[in-house]
């Protein structure tokens, strides 16, 4: 008896790490073009994009580079602590963030979108609380969001 393939995972859909570089390295640069985003990201590092790149393999299935190197999920909220960010930045993040994955030619399936887009609004909806004052940095253990086609797991999820 055989068994059935198991679908791809979002990340291997996506294109792998070079596809998530790709984009994010495009959706990047139109944020330091963005007179709206440009004042939250002018000083990131040259690396910044890469981050996010590993962060969201992570969570679509990749490799954990970005737990292993970076903190993992605790890791990637810290790093939104008192920023303030407002729902329209968050807004127009997330619009760029799509633009950029037409633009680059990510998989514009209605699945795989779906899944993607899901997995942003909630990544960014969560960055946007956690910039507030009085958030707290998470446990330093926080397990690492996983997303997938049609099944979430938060953080908070298991």
């Amino acid at each position: 008896m055989s068994h059935p393939t198991p679908p791809p995972t979002l990340f291997e859909w996506a294109g792998g790490a070079e596809a998530l570089d790709r984009l994010t390295a495009h959706f990047y640069d139109k944020v330091l073009q963005d007179p709206l985003l440009r004042p939250v990201f002018e000083h990131m590092s040259p690396d910044h994009p890469h981050h996010v790149a590993l962060f969201i393999g992570e969570v679509f299935g990749g490799s954990k580079a970005y737990s292993d190197a970076h903190g993992g999920h605790a890791g990637m909220v810290t790093h939104h602590l008192h920023r303030g960010l407002t729902e329209e930045q968050r807004t127009q993040w997330m619009r760029l963030l799509c633009q950029s994955a037409d633009e680059v030619g990510l998989p514009s399936d209605p699945e795989f979108r779906s899944a993607f887009v899901g997995y942003l609004e909630w990544g960014s909806r969560l960055a946007m609380i956690n910039s507030q004052p009085g958030a707290e940095a998470p446990p330093a253990d926080s397990p690492m969001p996983k997303w997938g086609w049609g099944e979430v797991g938060g953080p908070y999820l298991g």
